[in-house]
């Protein structure tokens, strides 16, 4: 049986056309299953275009509620969501972009096992939480189950985006967020300029798709970071922590 129906192909089309992607890069994402771990600024950017592009499974977790102050920037979101959950006004909006999509949705915080179990049925995940904590916890169970990780964040003018795939000297979450440690402010305390989070959410998008079609090759080992006053990108090689309680345990 065919991966693909006729008006699939046809709403594809100009991705299907990318000789790098072509149908094989197509039928790879509607395979996928994408854990996308926050449904605010950077969760509503990264997946809005991964539900367009094809992804064929998103599964999003949040346990918060829209209020009016997300609407700056979480486009997922309108004013009549405001008390919704933001996974069900998240998962509304993807399905009505594209009814092929299948959404899961998860409103609660869930402990190590449960997230473990759960990154364990997907092929990749997206980080788009807000906190280092949360960040640390993703790594350490993505690493565990060597399931590549997408990391995002964004604050002010600024925003990063890490690849992570576990593979042999490569760096994880931990390295870099060891360099930090718990000084991360959120974008109640510092701001954030709406557009910021959706470049780097798109970039997230991107780099799911690359991991999932092979499309291109991964910045593994690398920290790409945006400066959106200067309208620059700029990236560093990340470098793997002899002593990261992680990845070198």
């Amino acid at each position: 049986m065919d991966i693909l129906s006729p008006e699939e192909e046809l709403r594809y089309n100009r991705q299907i056309i990318l000789r790098q992607f072509d149908f094989e890069g197509q039928e790879a994402l509607k395979q996928s299953k994408v854990l996308v771990l926050g449904a605010g600024g950077l969760g509503c950017a990264a997946s809005q275009y991964l539900a367009a592009a094809g992804v064929g499974e998103l599964t999003l977790i949040d346990d918060d509620k829209v209020e009016l102050s997300n609407l700056q920037r979480q486009v997922l979101h309108s004013d009549a969501t405001i008390g919704d959950l933001k996974v069900d006004s998240a998962a509304r909006s993807l399905t009505a972009l594209n009814p092929h999509l299948t959404v899961n949705t998860i409103s609660t915080r869930l402990n190590d096992d449960a997230l473990s179990e759960l990154i364990e049925k997907h092929s990749l995940v997206l980080d788009c939480s807000d906190n280092v904590d949360t960040r640390n916890q993703l790594n350490r169970l993505c690493f565990k189950h060597k399931t590549p990780l997408v990391s995002g964040a964004a604050i002010r003018l600024e925003g990063q985006v890490a690849v992570f795939t576990y593979g042999d000297n490569e760096p994880c979450y931990q390295c870099l967020s060891a360099m930090f440690g718990e000084q991360a402010l959120s974008c109640v305390e510092a701001g954030i300029l709406s557009p910021v989070v959706g470049v780097i959410g798109a970039m997230q998008a991107l780099e799911a798709i690359k991991v999932v079609s092979k499309f291109a090759a991964l910045p593994t080992g690398k920290l790409m970071m945006f400066d959106a006053m200067e309208s620059q990108w700029r990236s560093f090689n990340l470098l793997k922590n002899p002593n990261c309680p992680v990845c070198c345990d």
